[in-house]
Order: C-alpha cells, then structure tokens, then sequence
C-alpha cells in the first residue's frame, strides 16, 4: 500500500503517456478539495473548494488551497469541472478566477447558477459550460464523461477522465439513497460499464468510510422535521447549509402544511435559495415567503425561520441570536432545529451554541436527539458496492481526513485490489499514472493559504500562533530609553500589560532585574537594538515563566537618544 513519506522531494519529469494528479486539498482534511490532473502539458482542476477555520485559528474568515503549484501554468488550464455546489468545493473558485478570469467553469445548472450569484458579488463574469449526466466533453487532451450522483444537494455529478493514459473515475461526494426526494439516483449502471470497460484509478469520497452499512434514506427525515413543527407551541428556528435545498424543501413542505409562514434569514441563505427557487430545484406555495424583517408582525405559531449557522460559526445568525446579538430573539418556548451533520471540528463550537440557545428557554433539536438529518456521504457498505462495481485496478481514497482514507484504502484490498496497487496520499503528493500503475513519485508545497477579511496569504502560521498567544495569554510591553552610543539605560522601564492576569504592582519585582542586565550589556560594548530587545524579551520571559508559569507575548519597545 503506497503512502507519503515526509521526505518526498520535488517529482520527476512526468514520462511520455503518463497522467499525473496532485491534490492542492481535500486529503486528509475535511474541506478544500481540489485536485489538479495533468496530461501531454495540459491542466485540468476537478473542484476548488475552501476549508473552514478551527478555533486554534483566530480570525481567519476561509481556508483555500495555495495556487503556486498552478499559478505559472494559469494558461495550460483547460477548465475546471465542478462536482457540485457546496462551499467545499466551489468556496474557492472566486480566488482562483481573479489569477485567470477566463478559465471555463464546467458544471451542471444549479452548481453553475449558485457559482455564477457568488461571483457576481466578486465582479466576476465567468466563462461556463453547463453539462448534464450521461454527456461527455472533450477539454484538451481531457475526455470526460459526467454521470449523476446523489448527494446532500441537488444535480451534483461524478466525472470520468479519459486520456490515453487511462480512464480515471472522480466520484465526487456521493451517496446511495434508493429513495432520494428528488428521484435523482447515483448513476450506479454508469459505474458498471465504466467497470467492465476499465477503471484504471478509482478516486471515491471516503468521509463515512468508517460507517457501517448503508446511509439512511432523506425520505426518513421529511415525517421527523413535520412533527417537530407541528408539536412546537412557538416559533421554529431551523440551522442548515445555505446549499441543503432538499432540507430546506422539507422544512418549507412542513411549514406550508401546519400553516406556517417562512422567513429566510442569512445573505448565503437568501440569494442560494433564491436561485434555487428560480431554477425550479425548491417548490415554494404562494405567500408562503415572507421578510425576515417583518416576521414580528406573526403570531409566534405561525412563523418558521430557516438560518445559516449550524456548525456553530460565531458570525452567523444563530450564533448571534444564542449570544443576544441579533435582531431576533430567543423566547421561552421556541424550538430551534439544527437540520446538518457536524463537521468534525466543530462539536465545541455547536455545542456552545446549544448551551446559549437552551439558557433562553429554547427546546433544541438536533441529530443527538432526533433523527433530523442523514450525511450526504456514502457509507461503508456503499462504498464497497462501487468499489465492486467499478473493479479498478488503482485506488486513491479522497475527500476525508486520514482515518477516512485508511478505513477506505482497506474497504478497497478487501474487495481484492492489491494492497500495492492503493495509494494513500494527502495534499501535494504527487501520484502519476503510467502504464496502468499509480505510484507516488514525490511532492509540492500545498499549504494553506488564510482569508482575513479582504487580505488573501496575508496571514501566516506565525501570525496566527501570535495571536493563539495574545488570546490565550495577553502580552507585557517594556518601553526603555537607550543612548544609541554607548548601549546605556537613560529612562524606564516601563512596563504595561494586557491579558496576562498579573498584577501591575508586581512589575516592580523584575525592574532591577532588567537595568541589571542592560548594564552587563553596555558593560561589553553592546549597541545592537536587535540584542538589546532580545535581553529584555529573555530577562522579563524568563521572571514571568518562573514566578507564574505563564508565557504571554513580550514586546520591547527600545527608544534610542
């Protein structure tokens, strides 16, 4: 079973007839998948998505992948293919279109038309092909072939890549429901005869593949999300994905049912089920809509709202309405449904939430408690059922963190593919397929790259563990006065601190401590201010480690005269 190795060093030159596919994300990690296949000079990119933050990451908006392996090659870029609409795939698209703002974007109508509003809030006209499954389209020297699959939004899509190299399969994120609501199955015969015809790399999301069995069918959560509405003695507040349109659908179907009106509250929200409405995917009765801004004017047993939120991100609306930070509030009674899986990361965020929200007096419902949502993501049972289907000769588990690749790199050696045949990589490995085998041959940098508001790669790993730092611990700044020639202490220091939980008073106590070490410093000739700061920064670091067991940022201030 071939892995990645931390001493892998830059790939060889890609041999004639080979394919080559490096992962800018999405290998072990949840988010930000984007894999870049290359072919005889060409580039095709299959989905460019983003990664949201983690709390250890303080004031990061997004994650996207680092462009540097594409950015001299924006040109070789044939297209590229979007699976599906959720942000974890197309989060990205905006960035990476404002390198190249013609790169054609291939996708199916609703994926192209959500892309295409968030674009428009980027100034960006794309240049698109809409596809449907069972069409095939030639990009370059890419064939490729789009089959439908079922997935936790409408019109999502697997792609087959042809090349003389072979045939790769990118089942994209995928599920099996037999019953899905809106009657779209996984294109399963597709599989099939891409199997008998020749799968020579299967490229499966493997984020349930540690799940038994089968994934429960959508249909099973329509009754569950009718009898939390139609028991609520107030309003209900509903938390999902701005993209789930078949959740939302089922919330709106409950509330026109029990007589209730719907507000939509969140801009993502908004403008997503707008064109969702518009393109006919989400069926809404007359009147049934009304303004987020008016909803005050119902009576609280006839009003439904549906939110963004449900991973517990601290700005959006439900966060904000848990924190009394939002025009609407949290009264004694509501119910508040929170209709998403949790994305791993996010339990300390979510639960925080459920904590404000249950201190206002809200019943919350949510999947610990209810059956009120099924993932989007095939289990293991189904991913053995494709892995049988399709008979690849080669294997690379996608779209999971790394227990979800190892789980799913041995689904695929049970059903016999050979253990050396089976490619476990994570983001920048390069994997070439030549002569029928897949093989790891190196690796490029594919770090991350942080939104801070309107900065893109401004922000570092350093700058992060600063502001970990002045979060977790405060920071102490000593202002000194020196005499630039001979390196002597001319006035302070003086000490300020924020955060740190010391007591000013106690400063006093590392003051001599500090002129004491000045002056051995000007006794040996030192004028250096780089040196001078790094005497301070050891001599108050090292006071307030031993007397406190704390570690805040220390910043000198050195004044020269």
């Amino acid at each position: 079973m071939s892995h990645p190795h931390p001493e892998l060093g830059p790939p060889p030159t890609l041999p004639d007839g080979g394919l080559r596919i490096v992962a800018l994300g999405g290998l072990g990690e949840i988010g930000r998948n984007m894999a870049v296949f290359e072919y005889e000079g060409r580039l095709l990119v299959v989905d460019c998505g983003v990664l949201f933050p983690e709390p250890d990451q303080p004031g990061v908006d997004l994650i996207l992948p680092d462009f540097e392996y594409i950015r001299d090659r924006l040109d070789d870029v044939e297209a590229v293919v979007l699976t599906h609409a959720h942000e974890d795939h197309i989060g990205a698209v905006p960035y990476l279109l404002r390198e190249r703002r013609d790169i054609p974007l291939i996708g199916s109508r609703l994926t192209l038309a959500l892309i295409e509003a968030k674009l428009t809030e980027h100034r960006i006209q794309p240049t698109k092909l809409e596809v449907i499954e069972g069409e095939r389209h030639r990009f370059g020297p890419f064939d490729c072939e789009f089959l439908a699959v079922n997935h936790s939004i409408p019109d999502a899509l697997a792609v087959a890549i042809r090349t003389p190299a072979g045939i790769v399969l990118h089942t994209g994120d995928f599920r099996m429901d037999q019953l899905p609501s809106d009657g779209r199955l996984t294109d399963l015969g597709g599989f099939a005869r891409l199997g008998t015809e020749g799968v020579d790399l299967l490229m499966s999301d493997s984020t349930n593949a540690e799940v038994p069995g089968f994934v429960t069918s959508e249909r099973e959560i329509g009754p569950v999300i009718d009898e939390v509405i139609r028991t609520s003695e107030q309003r209900v507040i509903v938390a999902s994905f701005a993209s789930h349109v078949h959740r939302i659908q089922q919330v709106i179907d409950g509330a026109a049912k029990h007589g209730r009106k719907v507000a939509l509250v969140g801009r993502s929200m908004v403008r997503n089920m707008g064109v969702a409405r518009d393109l006919g995917y989400l069926k809404v009765p007359p009147e049934l809509i009304v303004d987020s801004r008016d909803i005050e004017e119902w009576p609280p047993e006839e009003v439904v709202l549906i939110c963004t939120g449900s991973q517990g991100e601290p700005m959006a609306a439900l966060s904000r309405m848990a924190n009394r930070d939002h025009p609407i509030r949290i009264a004694a009674g509501d119910t508040v449904l929170l209709a998403s899986s949790l994305v791993p990361g996010n339990e300390t965020a979510v639960n925080k939430v459920i904590n404000g929200l249950t201190r206002w007096g809200a019943r919350v419902v949510h999947k610990g408690n209810a059956k009120v949502h099924v993932s989007g993501h095939a289990a293991a049972g189904e991913l053995l059922y494709v892995l049988n289907l399709t008979r690849p000769s080669n294997f690379m588990p996608v779209h999971g963190e790394w227990r979800h690749l190892r789980a799913h790199a041995k689904l695929a050696a049970l059903t016999g593919v050979p253990e050396d045949h089976i490619v476990i990589a994570e983001d920048g490995v390069v994997v070439d397929l030549v002569d029928g085998r897949a093989k790891i041959v190196g690796a490029v940098h594919a770090g991350y790259v942080y939104v801070d508001g309107s900065s893109v790669g401004e922000i570092t790993d350093t700058s992060l563990k600063d502001r970990r730092i002045l979060g977790d611990e405060g920071f102490i700044s000593v202002v000194i006065v020196v005499d630039s020639n001979t390196g002597k202490l001319t006035a302070g220091p003086e000490i300020h601190a924020r955060g740190s939980g010391i007591d000013p008073a106690q400063f006093e106590g590392i003051i001599p401590q500090i002129e004491r070490a000045l002056q051995d410093k000007a006794a040996d000739g030192v004028v250096d201010m780089q040196e001078i700061r790094r005497v301070v920064r050891r001599t108050v670091g090292r006071w307030v480690s031993d007397t406190y067991r704390r570690r805040p940022m220390i910043i000198p201030v050195v004044l020269e005269v």
